[in-house]
């Protein structure tokens, strides 16, 4: 037996039927380990926390060298410049490709989003075309049951005037009432 919500098709998750095709577009990179970090690492580029960290890093790697505490980069730190060429190298495909795969997810998503409200607008069309037949059938009804009261009230005024008239002639010297 299934868990609850494990089935695309359970009411709770109908919704993304459409999306269900596109699933293979989830990760940037894979969905392997290797996908999963370097989506991750791509994602952390543009944090608040990576422009913290690296201006700490480069302002601590830029006084230990000016000073004597330590020298391994001296001025013009071309090390360093070697560090920032090497971080670049790798962070610009690592972003371009996951810009374009998201830009693909996106893509994919807003096509499966334009056929659900397809979906959508084809089953509001069919409800109202159903009120609609419903209403004609009500109205049709309503127009055989006025025409049927009325029947009723014909034949039910012929009965009570052959009811009087077989009255007066079994009693005679009654008046109808």
């Amino acid at each position: 037996m299934n868990a609850p919500n494990s089935s695309p098709e359970t009411p709770s998750n109908h919704h993304l039927r459409f999306h269900l095709p596109h699933r293979h577009l989830s990760s940037a990179f894979g969905s392997d380990w290797f996908g999963l970090k370097a989506e991750a690492f791509a994602r952390f580029f543009g944090t608040p926390t990576f422009l913290i960290g690296q201006t700490i890093i480069v302002g601590i790697w830029i006084v230990l060298n000016l000073t004597d505490v330590v020298r391994f980069d001296v001025y013009p730190f071309i090390l360093l410049n070697l560090a920032f060429s090497l971080q670049a190298a790798y962070a610009a495909p690592l972003i371009l490709l996951a810009q374009t795969r998201q830009a693909d997810r996106d893509k994919a998503l807003s096509e499966a989003d334009a056929q659900h409200r397809e979906a959508l607008a084809a089953a509001s069309l069919e409800r109202q075309e159903l009120a609609s037949r419903q209403s004609e059938q009500l109205l049709a009804l309503l127009e055989r049951n006025t025409e049927l009261t009325r029947l009723t009230q014909e034949l039910t005024q012929r009965i009570e005037a052959l009811t009087s008239e077989i009255h007066q002639r079994l009693v005679p010297g009654t008046e109808p009432q």
